[in-house]
């Protein structure tokens, strides 16, 4: 084997080699925190999707020190780190499809960056300037992971249905099963979409499920009952899906009717939830997607039952 075909071949390896073992590490500590001190999802915490990118990068830069490495080489190749690194996950974390496809942007953006350091701190050959910053890296994922980490937030969506408030309320507080095709991206591909809402009783402490393609369903409690005005429905027990449900928690979902007093009425569809993976202003764009996408979907089919 020719030798710069060997050192592209370690840079590969050894990088992930490491990246993952950390990974599994930190995973490991994370769940046994979890199931020791805590009700709630162990926290994927940022470092893991950027200083361990960072660190592969740096890792492959040394193995690929003597080679010339342009932009684009620099690119490609932490495409192919990127594969083999949620590869890797897919099989041994057990990660979904979408959670990758999720993840990618960030961890690509940030092994390409960690492969430029790499380059920048192996062409100057000064190891007191590799050992700063491998130690500031180190640091930085250690007070990460001993940081305490919360993050709640509160999705809100409006719409105009034509209809008296007395109607819409009819479809809110349950509803028939949804028959028009997604048209949502991450519909399409997998992810859990909402069908048909179930309820045993129309009072405050009833029982309501919310059904999900692939048989999920969502345990809730109804807390407020306003017919025509409020339905407030805190969310007991959910589904694990692998791909989405793990890192965050649905916490309870709202619907407000305010009648416009010209035979329409404004439905206002919010929900509640908490995430277990950071950053936070990275995975919240996501979630609110993702979420928004399942409110316009159940108040599209809500309006239309209702103007009929």
């Amino acid at each position: 084997m020719k030798t710069e075909q060997k050192q592209r071949i370690l840079g590969y390896a050894v990088s992930n080699f490491v990246g993952f073992s950390i990974m599994c590490i930190s995973k490991y500590v994370g769940e046994t925190e979890y199931f020791l001190h805590s009700s709630n999802s162990p926290n994927i915490i940022l470092s893991e999707f950027i200083i361990i990118p960072i660190l592969i990068g740096i890792i492959s830069a040394w193995f690929w020190r003597k080679l010339i490495l342009s932009g684009y080489l620099i690119v490609g190749a932490s495409l192919i780190n990127l594969f083999i690194a949620i590869c890797l996950s897919a099989v041994f974390l057990h990660e979904g499809i979408i959670c990758l496809i999720i993840v990618s942007p960030l961890l690509c953006t940030f092994i390409v960056i960690g492969t430029y350091v790499g380059k920048w701190m192996f062409q100057r050959k000064n190891s007191k300037l590799n050992f700063s910053i491998f130690s500031v890296l180190a640091f930085i994922f250690l007070i990460d992971a001993y940081s305490k980490h919360e993050y709640e937030n509160v999705v809100s969506d409006t719409m105009i249905v034509k209809a008296s408030p007395a109607k819409v309320w009819e479809n809110v507080v349950a509803f028939k099963r949804i028959k028009q095709p997604s048209n949502f991206w991450l519909f399409d591909i997998g992810l859990p979409r909402p069908m048909e809402t179930t309820v045993d009783g129309y009072y405050v402490g009833a029982s309501r499920k919310c059904i999900f393609s692939n048989g999920y369903v969502f345990g809730e409690k109804i807390s407020t009952f306003k017919p025509a005005h409020d339905l407030v429905f805190d969310i007991i027990n959910q589904p694990h899906d692998p791909e989405i449900m793990q890192h965050l928690d649905l916490l309870k979902g709202e619907f407000v009717l305010k009648d416009n007093k010209d035979g329409t009425t404004t439905l206002i569809g919010n929900s509640w939830y908490r995430l277990y993976v950071f950053p936070a202003w990275y995975y919240d764009l996501w979630t609110q997607s993702i979420v928004r996408n399942v409110h316009l979907r159940v108040m599209e089919h809500i309006k239309q039952i209702s103007e009929q």
